[in-house]
């Protein structure tokens, strides 16, 4: 898969482990990924300290700190005498944008239809929330972003930061401050769908009338209207993400 040209706004940087490339950092990112993976499987107990430092290449306090962000994210726990152990999948916190990254390195149909199913749950409402709160001011926001959509929409790279940004209004813009508050880990799902659809053929002009019919819904305040086109948005979004899973899977199973 080519690299994402949002890359530079925010996928990379998020995909740091803990926004950064430091040591900590580096073995955050490395031994999270073994884990989601399968590297280390539920249940397994880490191995020891001095072997983690040397494979790592890290100092014990280094090792400390990346473990308790680990042990943050419900990702392992520290248990006297057993040593360090991976705790079960359905304990972790899968909305931590690190753990979106890692989860989807190598996505699975089961985790794009996760993804999707998450943002059906909120982008809808959002959107009919918007419609019925947005002042006039931030739907000529929405409608400025769509317009620099509209302008680079044969232009995968120019286009995806402005599809972010036009998705991000809608969730400011609902009047709730907890749904806003969710924005970040929308963001981290929307630039995974990005980079998933990262190979697909063509451009996006396909994608415009269904965010013109948004932005009209919202701009006539009909809420059933927005959370329609919002839901239609996100079918089109999880079809073009799956051609592009198959077609990954066609070709693995042809070079096997």
């Amino acid at each position: 898969m080519n690299h994402h040209p949002l890359d530079p706004l925010g996928y990379t940087a998020l995909s740091e482990g803990t926004r950064g490339g430091s040591l900590h950092a580096m073995l955050v990112r490395r031994l999270g990924q073994m884990i989601v993976s399968g590297g280390f499987a539920a249940g397994d107990v880490l191995p020891p300290a001095e072997e983690l430092c040397r494979r790592f290449e890290v100092t014990r306090s280094v090792l400390r700190e990346g473990l308790k962000v680990l042990s943050g994210k419900g990702m392992i726990e520290a248990r006297q005498k057993t040593g360090t152990r991976v705790r079960p999948r359905a304990e972790w916190n899968h909305l931590d944008p690190d753990l979106l990254i890692w989860r989807f390195a190598a996505p699975k149909l089961d985790d794009v239809v996760a993804l999707f199913e998450l943002r059906r749950a909120i982008e809808p409402e959002a959107a009919a929330l918007c419609a019925r709160r947005a002042d006039p001011a931030q739907i000529a926001e929405i409608a400025r972003l769509l317009a620099q959509m509209e302008a680079t929409a044969e232009d995968n790279a120019a286009f995806a930061g402005p599809d972010l940004q036009f998705h991000l209004a809608i969730l400011r813009c609902t009047g709730n401050d907890l749904i806003g508050s969710l924005s970040g880990m929308i963001e981290v799902a929307l630039l995974i769908s990005f980079r998933l659809s990262d190979d697909m053929a063509g451009d996006q002009r396909h994608a415009i009338p269904l965010h013109r019919a948004l932005l009209a819904a919202i701009t006539a305040r009909d809420e059933t209207a927005a959370r329609a086109a919002a839901l239609a948005l996100l079918e089109g979004a999880e079809a073009d993400v799956r051609r592009v899973i198959n077609r990954s899977l066609e070709r693995k199973e042809d070079r096997s």
